[in-house]
């Protein structure tokens, strides 16, 4: 065979239920781009779901697939096994236990076939046991449950990692950098910028470029006094930092860093820090299984008690009542 016309990497693409489009799109197109840049099917892939049946993703959009489990796992042995598998997860990834996905995935890592997740895959892949001691990437929204279900997993809120053959990245438009990356790897620069140019994408993003805006765009806030603060505030949540310790880091009395938080803000130091604490305690509570109690010490509340009542006041319900309208809908 010409070595021109050789298949580089053969792909299954592994749909768990209310996956995420925009990153599936944007980690497959960017192979078509390449093969037809090449003039040759370079990349391959297939589809596949645990059943073979359509899986419907988080927009709502039905997805037919190419085969299933059983057959990707009769596969193993043969001359039609995969170069790679990604696993393409979204919303609600928390709930998906199947231990027929995490049987397969484990048997093809074993066999030397490199593993990928997008958006939330990195999820499926460390209850599957294969992120133990490695650097992975996962979306901001989803780090703070994954972080405390999988403490032996190296998570970033980068856009994506790259770990020996273990492949992460963020959701969102990540998945075409991570993309671009394989590529490059498996070829040259030339042609990912030919596949830039086709995509409409000017570069591709640094692994540890930022998943979110930057502060200063985030939250509106120019005083760098502020957004250095804030930078701690939200590095100390479980253990937060006393206002007289933030003072003496930024080098401002306790009543300047009031007034510019009043200024900055609308509100007291003291009060924001609540806040993004609570924040932080929500998404425990809807993406982890974690007891009240772990999540309230988890988020620098020194009693659940006094945690559920901050929470109340800040949203209205309680965190038993916060978790239990979540289980509704997934019921739903």
């Amino acid at each position: 065979m010409n070595a021109r016309n050789t298949v580089k990497r053969s792909i299954v693409f592994f749909l768990v239920p209310e996956f995420t489009m925009i990153a599936f799109a944007t980690a497959i197109e960017p192979l078509r781009a390449a093969n037809r840049m090449l003039g040759y099917s370079a990349y391959q892939w297939r589809l596949a779901s645990v059943d073979g049946k359509p899986v419907k993703a988080s927009n709502s959009v039905e997805c037919a697939v190419d085969t299933s489990l059983e057959v990707e796992r009769r596969k193993m042995t043969g001359g039609d096994r995969p170069s790679m598998v990604i696993v393409c997860s979204g919303v609600n990834v928390e709930t998906y236990s199947n231990k027929t996905t995490f049987a397969w995935l484990r048997e093809e890592y074993n066999r030397g076939v490199s593993i990928g997740g997008l958006c939330t895959g990195a999820h499926v892949l460390a209850a599957a046991g294969l992120l133990s001691n490695r650097r992975c990437a996962i979306h901001w929204e989803n780090l703070p449950g994954f972080a405390e279900a999988f403490p032996k997993a190296n998570v970033f809120a980068d856009l994506f990692e790259v770990d020996q053959n273990i492949y992460t990245c963020a959701g969102g438009t990540a998945a075409l950098d991570m993309m671009l990356k394989l590529i490059g790897d498996d070829f040259d620069e030339h042609l990912v910028n030919r596949v830039c140019e086709q995509v409409l994408t000017d570069r591709v993003r640094s692994p540890t470029d930022r998943q979110r805006l930057p502060l200063r765009a985030r939250l509106g806030v120019q005083n760098s006094k502020v957004l250095i603060i804030i930078e701690l505030m939200e590095a100390n949540l479980t253990e937060p930092l006393s206002l007289i310790e933030i003072a003496d880091h930024v080098g401002l009395s306790r009543r300047q860093i009031e007034r510019l938080f009043r200024q900055e803000m609308g509100r007291s130091p003291a009060r924001y820090y609540l806040e993004i604490r609570l924040d932080r305690a929500r998404h425990l509570l809807l993406q982890s299984a974690m007891p009240v109690v772990e999540v309230a010490v988890a988020c620098g509340f020194v009693s659940a008690s006094h945690f559920s009542k901050c929470y109340r006041e800040v949203y209205a319900r309680s965190p038993q009542q916060e978790r239990g309208e979540r289980r509704q809908l997934l019921v739903a």
